[in-house]
């Protein structure tokens, strides 16, 4: 059964008229009553009866108008629930992205998006790095957004942004050297502790013989620690520039590298018309 079989049928059955369907269908008569025949042998029902040269509904042809209605309203509401889904009207979009982008970076973004395309449906989830970068890859988000550098064939990454770390301390608090210090870190699988750990190995210092005071799974809770006089950390400018302003932390003086917010692209995926419009109201 197709949808053009239920539209000839329709045709048909209002007018109980053959020639008068196809006239209105702009179809050959032959091209109708094929269509009718196709329909009754599939079934194997009779929907019509053959009185002289016209035509009447059966019992089961009458109750069936009311069926095929319903199936072509269905269908043209899902024509057009595509209809406003391409045309950003209508949708969904799953992003995921690791805290420091997730809470400081992304929301604006989101923001601007959700007054430009009301009807797109925008949620957000917080995880660590590694996890968002699984997340795209298996499916369970249409968009990632991470500032760590992580390298699979299921994922594409692609700059949006520049962010710089800063190596922080208590305003108060005394630091004989890096190597002694007690740290604050963020968690394994952290993007803003895997910079962290390559800078200080790049400077001669062993990341993995660390004192380790506290390891905290967010950016508000390292920094609360560290303002707190619990040791040293490095987190984003855009988390502890506050802190910076009003004197609770000061900036130590080592220099860490300037890292990128990225994007994580499926690659092994379809991406929607809706993430294509976010990927370039986000992207520079």
């Amino acid at each position: 059964m197709t949808l053009e079989q239920l539209r000839i049928f329709l045709a048909v059955a209002e007018r109980q008229h053959m020639t008068e369907a196809a006239r209105a269908l702009n179809l050959t008569q032959s091209a109708v009553s094929a269509a009718i025949a196709a329909l009754e042998e599939r079934h194997d029902v009779r929907l019509f009866d053959r009185v002289g040269r016209g035509i009447a509904l059966t019992d089961l042809g009458r109750s069936f108008v009311a069926e095929a209605r319903g199936v072509l309203a269905r269908a043209e509401e899902a024509a057009s629930f595509l209809d406003m889904t391409s045309g950003l009207r209508r949708g969904r979009l799953r992003l995921v992205a690791s805290q420091t982008v997730g809470h400081y970076w992304l929301p604006p973004i989101m923001n601007r998006f959700h007054t430009r395309h009301p009807g797109i449906d925008l949620t957000l989830r917080i995880l660590n790095t590694r996890e968002v970068c699984e997340a795209v890859a298996e499916g369970e988000a249409d968009l990632g957004f991470v500032e760590d550098e992580v390298r699979s064939a299921a994922f594409t990454l692609i700059p949006a942004a520049e962010d710089h770390l800063l190596l922080v301390a208590a305003a108060e608090a005394d630091i004989p050297d890096l190597q002694g210090a007690r740290w604050i870190m963020r968690e394994e699988g952290s993007g803003t502790r895997a910079i962290l750990e390559q800078a200080l190995d790049a400077a001669g210092l062993d990341s993995r013989a660390l004192n380790v005071g506290l390891e905290l799974p967010s950016n508000e809770a390292v920094r609360a620690a560290v303002e707190a006089g619990a040791g040293i950390t490095a987190l984003s400018h855009v988390v502890v520039d506050a802190s910076l302003a009003d004197g609770r932390l000061v900036a130590l003086p080592f220099a860490l590298p300037s890292r990128h917010f990225f994007a994580v692209r499926p690659t092994l995926r379809h991406v929607s018309r809706a993430a294509e419009a976010f990927l370039a109201h986000a992207l520079p």
